[in-house]
């Protein structure tokens, strides 16, 4: 595969029709796990599959690829000077998101049925988003970790890309035990209005979720507390993680900054981002009590340019919608929308914890009335 346009390295693995990519964060055994990182070139092979590589053989999958990543996970653009960056091929002057880049591009240029990310702080549904395809982060725990990089997290979730609900749901019923798609969607949902949106995005977004009648429009004091908790928690974890790979000089500029700026979050910084979960977590259920699911753009904004993928406060910003459903642990949903100005938007679904099936049932509902985004062979991703 061209340095180019890395999507993924081929891996040949289990002998199912049904042909999945599976991120490089999560251990394949006879590979390393290198987390798209030079830092990690050198790793032992993993002895053993992740649980999730262990369901997808299970369920008849064969994973045809590892695929590639923003370093260590640690970043939200996709880009990566190590490896080379996976372009985003309907938009290919547009960043391809991360962490999960390769995930995302993999599903969006029709190589895969379906793709494995990872999802700490949106880095399942922001490359969904900027890539034009469909992306869950399920409810915290309802997908086996085992196997997966970092090894300890409260925030990360492992989660599926695809180019249609069909496909999403499918792809959680072998990774998710008990998981069974619901009938009918949900009656009630509130949208949230949140502050930063652009313009241009929450004019599309209105657009989209004008064919429905919400029950109410609401807010969530706590998203801005909740976002900054996300980042310090994300922080500490991941420097406990890999804050040793410093040392050796291989790890790349922006996530090298990163890390050394996470070693700072102490214990009280900690402490207080936790007060803010459990304050979080609990506005987020007091309206999920009153509504079933709730309803907001994915990002505020388009995906950033290529040129300004160095912009580490504007990438952050793509994340500012999506960050604190992690902290909170609710299942959250992108579906994919072609705005006006012919760019990528995502419509965010969230619901209760472990009601991930209510959550997809709106979003096929979704999928069968907004303007869709068209795949390389022009055919409709929403098929």
């Amino acid at each position: 595969m061209s340095r180019n346009n890395a999507i993924f390295t081929p891996v040949n693995l289990g002998s199912g029709a049904v042909t999945v990519a599976v991120k490089d964060c999560i251990d394949i055994a006879g590979m390393a796990t290198k987390g798209g990182s030079a830092a990690l070139d050198e790793a032992p092979a993993a002895e053993a599959n992740a649980a999730v590589v262990e369901a997808l053989l299970a369920g008849g999958c064969r994973i045809v690829g590892k695929a590639n990543m923003h370093e260590l996970a640690y970043g939200v653009t996709g880009i990566n000077a190590w490896t080379g960056s996976a372009i985003n091929p309907h938009f290919p002057d547009r960043v391809p998101g991360g962490s999960s880049s390769g995930s995302a591009v993999a599903v969006a240029e029709g190589l895969v049925d379906f793709a494995i990310g990872t999802d700490t702080g949106g880095s399942i549904r922001t490359p969904a988003a900027c890539c034009g395809v469909f992306g869950l982060k399920p409810t915290f725990g309802r997908v086996n970790r085992a196997g997966a990089w970092p090894r300890a997290s409260s925030l990360d979730c492992i989660g599926p890309f695809a180019r249609s609900m069909a496909q999403i749901e499918a792809a959680m019923r072998i990774i998710a035990p008990g998981y069974a798609p619901s009938a009918d969607p949900p009656p009630r949902f509130a949208i949230v209005q949140a502050e930063g949106v652009d313009a241009a995005v929450q004019a599309a977004f209105d657009e989209a979720v004008a064919w429905f009648s919400a029950n109410a429009q609401v807010s969530l004091a706590q998203l801005p507390a909740a976002y900054a908790a996300n980042i310090a928690v994300i922080a500490a974890e991941t420097y406990a993680a890999f804050g040793h790979l410093l040392a050796g000089g291989k790890v790349g500029a922006d996530v090298a900054a990163r890390l050394t700026a996470a070693a700072n979050v102490d214990a009280e910084k900690l402490a207080q981002a936790e007060v803010v979960r459990t304050r979080f977590t609990a506005e987020v259920d007091a309206l999920l009590e009153q509504h079933e699911l709730l309803v907001m753009p994915t990002m505020p904004c388009f995906p950033l340019a290529l040129p300004e993928a160095g912009d580490a406060a504007a990438a952050l910003r793509m994340t500012a919608l999506v960050r604190p459903f992690n902290l909170s642990g609710h299942p959250a949903l992108t579906v994919p929308v072609l705005a006006a100005e012919a760019l990528p938007i995502g419509i965010q679904v969230i619901g209760r914890h472990g009601e991930d099936e209510a959550v997809c049932a709106f979003g096929r509902m979704l999928e069968n009335t907004i303007s869709v985004i068209r795949d390389p062979a022009g055919e409709d991703t929403n098929r």
